[in-house]
This record gives structure tokens, C-alpha cells and sequence, in this order.
């Protein structure tokens, strides 16, 4: 291949050039929509799969493919803050648009169960194009000084090593060619139970199971109690430890399975969690401190807080404008991460993962607490001191048994 051609999804050798012509899907569209007809069922999927695998760019082995979802927060997003400083009721219009359209997408592609770069690509250029908006803009004006500057970029650097370190394997569980075994096979001497999430629970005791889980009289340990019985996942096809979980974005099972954010782009997990809860710990330091800096350079003699809801002078220049308009953007974005945080941070002090309250609510298990912010299933609630000794310890214990051990 050369640097402008590729092979395409139907393994067929095509050239840039072709990137827009000879789709039959589009044409099909495109007539149906001149004689007003209805598209058939899946065009518009069939479509948009066309257009994602001809978006390339030239390489040296052949053209690359190009993620289409990184695309629109380089694009949209400065275009949309430049806009929102032109004038204060655009700046009110487009910013309280932007949380529901990236609430929309979110829905979206979580009822797709599709995994998306948009919200990696949309973190990561907003905070690189915040940055660059602060030191183009804030910093020029001579009234942030060289330390608080460098305070400023450590912070942002921390949260850079801390995400990179979330990004890595949550705690996948290893899938072995031993494990593809029929159920029947696999598990001679155990009594196979069907659970509601599509999995198969091992009852090790006369434990009941409740939200793919068993209870039992005693206890084992504070992280896998006796009677906890170990669930077989139909599509791993591997023995999952006490509170692992599928992930059906991934397509892969974890230990200790928190979330899939979308944020990341991976799972939360065992592994993990604690770089996390750090990466958003160190985003909302640095985020405060930068929009207090901001504010007290855009409006002179105001605390924070009052400068935030009334600053005269802020549209005096389209500077000051875009600072201000990217200081609100800041906020709305901070306010949503300290939201995210907080239930992390309750939910750490109880000891329960966000699948274990969902799980918990669906089945009307656990026990709602400060206003419904926490989901207290009494499982593994140990007390706030040794829930987070236990959360600290995560990683450091050694690797659970392999399924041909459990087995």
C-alpha cells in the first residue's frame, strides 16, 4: 500500500480519493430523502460506518484509520467559547446547552453500549485549551505571578501522571483457552445457579444469592466472606472472585468492578481505583486555583465567589470575555467532577462500588443514607477507618487464584 491507500472494512483495497464517492448506503439516503420516502431499518448506522472507515489520514504503510469521535471537541469547542464571549446571552445560551448535549451523547452511546474517545478527547483538549486560554490570555496581564504559574502547571502535570496511571488494566481478569469448557463440564461438583445479569453464581455453602452473590452464616475475610459464592460469567467463560463484575462495554470481567467511565475510557476497577480518585482529586485543586486566578485578574477587588455571578468589567474586551466565558466553562465542568467525586468518597467510606448500588437498588437490597447520595449494602461495611485502610490497600494483596485453581 501506498501512503493515500487503505483496505477497507469489506477487506477491499481503496485510495483517499474514493473516501466519497461510491457509497451506495448514502446515495440510497440521498434519493430517499429528495422523493420524501423513509429510510429502511439500519441506513443511517450503515452510513455513519461508512464515512468512520474512510476517514483517514496518509501514512507510510497505507493511510491511517482516524477515529471520528476525537474530531468534534477539537473543533466544536473552541468555536463555541469564541462565539459565547461575543456577547452575554450567547454565552448563557451556548453554555447551558453544552452540559445537555454531551448529557445527550452520554445516553446515547451508553444505550448503544458503544465505546467512545468523545469524552477522553473532550477532557483532555479542554483542559489543554484552558491552559492555553490562561497563559494567552491571564497571564499577559501581569497580575499572576511566575510561582503561582508554576503551581498552576505542577498541577495540571499531576493530574496528567495520575490519569495515565488510571488508564492503565483496571484488574482484567485472565481468560484462559482451559476456561471455554461447557458449564456442565467445567464445574462437576457444584450446584449452577442462574442470576439476573445473565451469569451463573457457584454456591461454595447453603449461602443464598442475592445481585450475583451468596450470603452465608460466617465470614472469610473483610473482601470475600464465607458463603460468598463466586460467579461463572457465560461470556468470559472464567470463575469470577467476590465482587468482580463484566463490564459490557469492555467485554472483559474485573476484580472488583466499580464503573466503566466514560471519562477514561476504561474501567474502574481494583487496580485502578486509587489513581482514579487521585487523577480527580489533583483536577479539582487545579481547577479552583486556576479560576480563582482568573477571577482575580478579570475582576479586580471581588472574591471568587461574587466575581463569578457579577463582573462589570468582563465584557469590556473580548479578552476579558473569553477568560470569563472560560472561567464558567471551568466551573460547570468542576462542579460535575467534585459531584463524581463526592460519591467516590462516600462510597469509599462505606465500602461499596457503584455496580454493588446499583445492583442494591434494582433488588431493593441496601439502604439509602444522606439523602440518597450513598447506597449502604452492609455487606462489606467494616467501619470508616478500616473501609479505608481497605481502599488504600488495593493492588498491594496479592492476585486472586486463577479459575483453573478454583476449579
Amino acid at each position: 500500500l501506498c501512503c493515500c491507500e487503505y483496505v477497507d472494512q469489506r477487506g477491499e483495497r481503496n485510495h483517499l480519493v474514493a473516501c466519497c464517492c461510491d457509497c451506495e448506503e448514502l446515495d440510497e439516503g440521498c434519493e430517499r430523502w429528495l422523493t420524501c420516502k423513509s429510510l429502511p431499518p439500519g441506513a443511517l448506522e450503515r452510513i455513519a460506518d461508512t464515512v468512520a472507515d474512510r476517514v483517514r489520514v496518509p501514512w507510510f504503510a497505507g493511510a491511517v484509520k482516524v477515529n471520528i469521535s476525537l474530531v468534534p471537541p477539537l473543533v466544536l469547542l473552541p468555536v463555541f467559547l469564541h462565539v459565547a464571549a461575543l456577547h452575554f446571552l450567547l454565552g448563557l445560551v451556548i453554555l447551558t446547552s453544552l452540559p445537555v448535549v454531551v448529557l445527550w451523547y452520554y445516553y446515547l452511546t451508553h444505550r448503544r453500549k458503544e465505546r467512545t474517545l468523545f469524552f477522553l478527547s473532550l477532557g483532555l483538549f479542554s483542559l489543554g485549551y484552558m491552559y492555553y486560554v490562561f497563559l494567552q490570555e491571564v497571564v499577559p496581564r501581569g497580575h499572576v505571578g511566575y510561582s503561582q504559574v508554576v503551581t498552576l502547571t505542577c498541577g495540571v502535570f499531576l493530574m496528567l501522571v495520575a490519569l495515565s496511571r488510571a488508564k492503565k488494566d483496571p484488574g482484567y481478569l485472565p481468560i484462559s483457552a482451559n476456561n471455554k469448557k461447557p458449564l456442565h463440564e467445567a464445574l462437576p461438583n457444584k450446584s449452577v445457579r442462574g442470576s439476573s445479569n445473565g451469569l451463573h453464581g457457584i454456591s461454595t455453602s447453603g449461602g443464598r444469592a442475592v445481585n450475583g452473590e451468596a450470603k452465608g452464616s460466617s465470614r472469610m475475610s473483610a473482601e470475600e466472606p464465607e458463603g460468598v459464592k463466586k460467579d461463572w460469567c457465560t461470556k468470559c467463560q472464567l470463575v469470577r472472585p467476590a465482587r468482580a463484575g463484566h463490564c459490557r462495554l469492555c467485554g472483559r470481567c474485573v476484580r472488583r468492578l466499580d464503573h466503566h467511565c466514560v471519562w477514561i475510557n476504561s474501567c474502574v476497577g481494583e487496580q485502578n481505583h486509587q489513581a482514579f480518585i487521585l487523577a480527580l482529586f489533583f483536577f479539582m485543586l487545579t481547577a479552583v486555583y486556576g479560576i480563582t486566578l482568573t477571577l482575580h485578574t478579570v475582576c479586580r477587588g471581588r472574591t471568587p465567589f461574587v466575581a463569578l455571578f457579577y463582573c462589570p468589567g468582563a465584557y469590556a474586551d473580548y479578552s476579558s470575555a473569553l477568560s470569563f466565558t472560560c472561567v464558567w466553562y471551568c466551573a460547570i465542568v468542576t462542579a460535575g467532577m467534585g459531584y463524581i467525586l463526592l460519591i467516590q468518597l462516600l462510597n469509599i467510606s462505606y465500602n461499596v462500588t457503584e455496580r454493588e448500588a446499583r445492583l442494591a437498588l434494582r433488588d431493593n437490597t441496601g439502604r439509602r443514607l444522606l439523602g440518597g447520595l450513598v447506597i449502604d449494602t452492609g455487606q462489606y461495611n467494616r467501619g470508616f477507618l478500616c473501609n479505608w485502610g481497605h481502599f488504600l490497600s488495593l493492588g498491594s494483596s496479592p492476585p486472586q487464584r486463577s479459575a483453573e485453581d478454583i476449579v
